[in-house]
């Protein structure tokens, strides 16, 4: 008999599984390790930056060609003729050779400003990871938090239903009135809205999630952890070594020293240029190949002496441009600086609010235990004890929310010191 009730059982398992919707009913379960690992990989701003990256440096590989020889070959040949005339053929060929020897320091200023953007670029990266990192945490944050209002609401419902049934038992007995029974109704109906909302809200977040992961299909999500912060240090950090350390930061200061760079190309734009040239070849009529060879040698000089006052002009803009990024450099250390010093207030703020409020919840427990069998025996009323009952509900939700206010504050302080997703 037992055997034949496994069956069974094993046998509807499997149809189960075998239902159109029953995978739709799976729940994959991340943790964060696994949450920056897939976002690392799959993130398309993070594959954006990097192709950004390339860019700066096959124009950086473009640039640094004018450094080098170049070296071309040309060959060709032509035949020709008519019904009057036997047909003629006409051939050639040449190699032709150049190379750079002085240009002010034109060319390899415009390299230094070239390797300088591939630093930018590469910053700009950093700051990609940065933003992504602390999207995807928030995101995280978010459906664990939701998870726990779910569990809340659901907790709280019971709780509340309870009451209502101890409430509607009181009023049928005439110990207590119509106000009171209304009162519990309306705690439960809020209470099952609230379940309604949070299960939303939970779906939202897996949503929010999967995009953040980088992900174009979405199914549902649930996430794994703690509300701790695990940044946390009571010591003051060094809020300029931060500053000056951050990927915002270091992008405009490259971008300040190629653009320092550029204006010593610029001001070269006065000096004369010299290179050498070389090549061999010849041509020939009817002989293939032509029966010989002829070679030339020589340096190249050019002065430039008026231009239309474009050198002039180049000069100051790129003057200007310095000018620029010295006072935006200068502007962005002072807002990092301020929001540094914000994270890092609130983040510590959000700490030490978290142990106010567990000790809040303690308090409301122990007064919602106590209150529940003084009103069970008569000794206190009906509106002491429901706001003592609200007072632990609310507990338990503020201390959810400092909890979650905790994580999030954490992100922020270390989206302000310019964590990339390798940051853990």
């Amino acid at each position: 008999m037992r055997r034949f009730r496994s069956a069974r059982v094993l046998v509807a398992a499997l149809c189960f599984a075998c239902l159109p919707g029953a995978s739709a009913l799976a729940v994959e379960t991340l943790d964060w390790a696994q949450c920056l690992a897939e976002a690392s990989g799959h993130h398309p701003d993070l594959r954006s930056a990097a192709e950004k990256v390339r860019q700066s440096e096959a124009q950086r590989d473009i640039v640094k060609g004018g450094l080098l020889p170049t070296v071309s070959a040309t060959a060709g040949g032509e035949r020709s003729g008519s019904s009057a005339a036997s047909a003629n053929g006409a051939w050639s060929y040449g190699v032709n050779a150049s190379q750079l020897l002085f240009d002010g320091a034109k060319t390899s200023s415009q390299v230094k400003s070239a390797k300088e953007t591939v630093k930018a670029s590469q910053y700009n990266e950093s700051e990609v990871s940065v933003s992504t990192r602390y999207a995807l945490r928030t995101a995280f944050v978010q459906l664990l938090t939701a998870q726990k209002q779910v569990a809340l609401a659901d907790e709280i419902t019971v709780k509340r239903r309870q009451n209502l049934r101890l409430i509607g038992l009181l009023y049928q007995s005439g110990t207590e009135h119509i106000g009171s029974l209304s009162k519990a109704q309306a705690d439960l109906a809020e209470a099952e809205f609230e379940v309604s909302q949070s299960r939303r809200g939970l779906e939202l977040s897996q949503v929010v999630l999967g995009t953040q992961l980088g992900r174009t299909s979405f199914g549902a999500l649930r996430v794994t952890g703690q509300f701790t912060a695990s940044e946390l240090s009571r010591q003051l950090p060094d809020f300029d070594v931060i500053v000056r350390d951050n990927p915002t930061y270091l992008n405009l200061t490259a971008q300040k020293d190629a653009a320092g760079y550029s204006l010593q190309a610029a001001r070269s734009a006065f000096m004369p240029s010299v290179s050498l040239s070389t090549g061999f070849g010849n041509s020939a009529f009817r002989q293939i190949p032509p029966d010989r060879i002829d070679w030339q040698t020589g340096v190249n000089l050019s002065v430039p002496i008026y231009a239309g006052g474009s050198g002039k002009a180049g000069v100051a803009k790129a003057r200007a441009v310095v000018n620029q990024l010295n006072a935006d450099e200068e502007s962005l250390y002072l807002s990092l600086m301020r929001s540094v010093e914000q994270a890092w207030k609130s983040f510590v703020d959000a700490s030490e609010y978290v142990d106010v409020q567990k000790k809040y919840l303690a308090a409301a427990s122990e007064r919602a235990r106590i209150a529940d069998a003084q009103y069970s025996a008569g000794l206190v009323s009906f509106n002491e004890w429901t706001i003592i009952e609200d007072n632990l509900v609310s507990a338990k939700k503020s201390y959810l929310n400092a909890q979650s206010n905790l994580l999030f504050a954490e992100a922020a302080w270390v989206q302000a010191k310019g964590g990339t997703l390798e940051t853990r």
